[in-house]
């Protein structure tokens, strides 16, 4: 997948996951987590659907912008012929794919989403790109529907910061994984080093659209430490862990480019932006303005990101 925002961090009408999920310990503010939880796995999922058609239309600058992530991934899973890959949040399946080609005629892509929408995305794109090693399903990351050892590598981009227990998402992956199967998977960093994503959501925190971030809540930001991304992978069962820094740009013609992207892409956040009157849309694009002057470039913007990626096996 690419680049994706949490419900947990957004006003969304009827969103009481939102509310749920701050403060994760057990029976805080006299929260039932377990039904907070599927509250949140339920609006995530909604909202995703609604997303998929913007991801399709924005197919071709994702995949640009995220080039380096990609490359990284498929470089630190090293794929070969005849192996079985497994990628969760597949979003447009642009990740899995370069993987599919390293796998040849006896080799196998699953390419999953828990969006059935965005699943049909990939498939329409593996259809023109004439893929026929690929098989195109429909699962959760945190209850993997696949046999113990059945798979040789996973890939996993800007996933597992977004799902509600990515402890569970990470142990679900260790266990479908054989022995000696490898995990490449990639999150974003910290937020300041990521204003492509982070500038507008602190926009909207400080008109009051959106809640302040929750610490270790689902969110773009939730595993930006290394030190908690290793942490969680160690506590799954995987041994050796490696991580590294990955910068990306995010290119845009105007202001109104960013923000059509937003609107189309970004998840919660879109659909904060988009419940907001015209009023409040005036004020946001004019404090996007002043705080996109320092990324100019070339007669539009590039603003940076850097993406933490780590391997695991």
């Amino acid at each position: 997948m690419a680049t994706r925002w949490s419900i947990a961090r957004s006003r969304i009408p009827g969103n009481r996951a939102a509310r749920g999920l701050r403060g994760r310990g057990p029976n805080r503010c006299g929260y039932d987590r377990r039904v907070d939880v599927e509250d949140y796995r339920r609006t995530s999922q909604q909202v995703w659907e609604t997303m998929a058609p913007g991801w399709e239309r924005w197919r071709a600058q994702l995949a640009d912008a995220l080039t380096p992530v990609r490359e990284r991934l498929i470089r630190e899973l090293a794929p070969q012929p005849g192996e079985t890959v497994l990628e969760l949040g597949a979003g447009t399946g642009e990740t899995g794919f370069e993987a599919a080609a390293m796998l040849g005629a006896g080799g196998r892509l699953v390419s999953t989403d828990f969006s059935r929408d965005m699943v049909e995305v990939a498939r329409r794109r593996g259809g023109e790109l004439g893929l026929g090693n690929v098989d195109y399903r429909v699962i959760d990351a945190e209850r993997i529907e696949l046999n113990t050892g059945s798979v040789d590598g996973v890939l996993c981009q800007s996933t597992y910061m977004l799902v509600a227990d990515p402890a569970a998402a990470l142990s679900e992956t260790r266990r479908v994984l054989r022995p000696g199967g490898r995990l490449a998977l990639s999150v974003w960093g910290a937020p300041e080093r990521n204003p492509w994503a982070s500038i507008g959501a602190m926009i909207l925190v400080e008109r009051g659209h959106m809640p302040p971030p929750e610490p270790e809540a689902p969110g773009v930001f939730s595993m930006a430490s290394a030190d908690r991304t290793r942490t969680l992978l160690e506590r799954a069962g995987f041994s050796s862990v490696r991580t590294a820094e990955v910068p990306v740009r995010f290119g845009f013609r105007d202001l109104d480019d960013y923000e059509q992207w937003v609107i189309d892409v970004a998840g919660p956040i879109a659909m904060v932006v988009r419940g907001l009157p015209e009023d409040e849309r005036e004020l946001l694009r004019a404090r996007l303005r002043e705080a996109f002057v320092p990324f100019a470039a070339d007669g539009g913007h590039e603003l940076p990101g850097v993406a933490l990626c780590a391997v695991a096996s």
